[in-house]
């Protein structure tokens, strides 16, 4: 079978989303402190390794194998891929574009737990969160015959969810899990001291931000299957994210602050995840208002944790959750029939409710699911293994102690420690 057009957009769509994780680690790992920065990007790298081994061995299956009543696929019908490689390994170039959706969407759970959680049960974590949790939305959302789309019990009940590259699949998950493992680990010491929460590297922040937008295009358009939709994709990517720069950057100004470079930022990934959802069906003037919403809704969002008492470190639960729920639920408002089926549209352009309460069911299940789901999970190993470190250890920083590294060597600096893997001090 020739490489088609479409084939080599996938294959270089999934390189794009890729790189997207380690821009997320840049993008952590600049907002993290200094003491704790390596610990923060590895956790980002460790889930690189670990999402794409369990994806190639079940995780694809059970994303998208035959259905086992709605809920996931079958992790039997190609386990290690050699059923797709014999039959058809065209798939697999899908399929390594859906791993890059895994590995991303784990890595993003890492935020909100930055500064206390030990290494080695992060590692535990990651492969039994993407099989238990992850893997099963994927399925209900997208698969054949999955519980929310087409063929589901509930898509056939109250209409199909429409999330076009991961509203609820990726960010709501996302932000869900990381709500819940910030709840099981508790605060860090100096919660309430803001001051001592500042990024030790902004630069850093603003390299992830932009190799997150570089490969949000490859996210959200990797599943485009003609020009008019690609190109309605890469604009909405465009301006929703354009939109809650500034509206965030707008509303840091009438609060009586400074525009920030953490502002800007924190507005871009805002508006990338809310577009998510709905890239594909919206029209321009839709993306800019769901944008627009999302920068200001997720800027008042990310202080509720001090209100609320959850630390949630570097917002992930009020930028990927928040945002997610808004992109989601605004396509029951600014959808576009002719771009979603032909009949369901948004109750902004006559559609009625049917799409919107299509939508809010979608979110229930899955704030439902995935907080169930990741709690059990969460609690086991905090349980058994432990999952924050000492307070000793948070004092100190974690990357010396889980890594015997650190991000920046200063000649000050005389602590012992080993200069190569396995090797003694010198």
């Amino acid at each position: 079978m020739e490489l088609g057009s479409l084939d080599v957009w996938v294959l270089v769509a999934s390189g794009l989303v890729l790189l997207m994780t380690p821009g997320l680690a840049f993008f952590y790992g600049g907002l993290s402190q200094a003491k704790s920065a390596i610990n923060m990007m590895m956790m980002s790298f460790g889930a690189m390794g670990l999402v794409a081994v369990v994806w190639a061995l079940w995780g694809s299956a059970i994303a998208g194998g035959e259905s086992v009543g709605g809920l996931f696929g079958n992790p039997t019908t190609d386990f290690g891929l050699y059923n797709t490689l014999n039959d058809a390994p065209e798939g697999l170039i899908g399929i390594g574009f859906g791993a890059t959706f895994a590995i991303i969407t784990t890595a993003l759970i890492s935020g909100a737990i930055a500064d206390r959680a030990k290494f080695s049960a992060w590692m535990v974590f990651v492969p039994i969160w993407v099989t238990l949790v992850y893997c099963p939305l994927a399925f209900m959302v997208w698969g054949d015959g999955g519980l929310l789309g087409e063929g589901g019990a509930v898509g056939d009940a109250v209409g199909e969810a429409v999330d076009y590259a991961g509203g609820l699949v990726v960010h709501m998950c996302a932000g869900l899990a990381a709500l819940v493992l910030a709840l099981i680990l508790g605060k860090r010491r100096n919660f309430t001291q803001r001051e001592s929460h500042r990024p030790h590297n902004t630069p850093f922040v603003l390299l992830g931000a932009s190799l997150l937008w570089f490969g949000w295009f490859g996210f959200n358009g990797g599943a485009a299957a003609e020009a008019g939709e690609a190109g309605l994709i890469w604009v909405n990517t465009l301006l929703a994210p354009a939109a809650a720069l500034v509206v965030w950057l707008v509303t840091q100004r009438v609060r009586g602050e400074k525009p920030t470079a953490l502002g800007a930022a924190s507005g871009i990934v805002a508006g990338l995840v809310a577009i998510t959802p709905a890239c594909a069906h919206v029209d321009p003037v839709g993306a800019i208002t769901i944008g627009a919403v999302s920068g200001f809704a997720c800027y008042l969002a990310v202080g509720l944790k001090y209100k609320l008492g959850f630390d949630d470190t570097l917002d992930v639960v009020g930028l990927h959750f928040v945002a997610g729920l808004w992109g989601t639920v605004a396509i029951g408002l600014l959808g576009r029939a002719e771009l979603i089926d032909g009949e369901r549209g948004g109750l902004f352009y006559g559609g009625g409710l049917g799409l919107m309460g299509s939508q809010i069911v979608a979110v229930l299940v899955t704030l439902v699911f995935t907080v169930v789901m990741t709690a059990i999970i969460a609690y086991a190993i905090h349980a058994t293994i432990g999952f924050r470190v000492t307070s000793e250890v948070e004092t100190m920083g974690i990357d010396r102690s889980e890594h015997d590294e650190d991000a920046y060597i200063f000649e000050t600096d005389s602590t012992p420690r080993r200069t190569t893997a396995g090797a003694p001090p010198e």
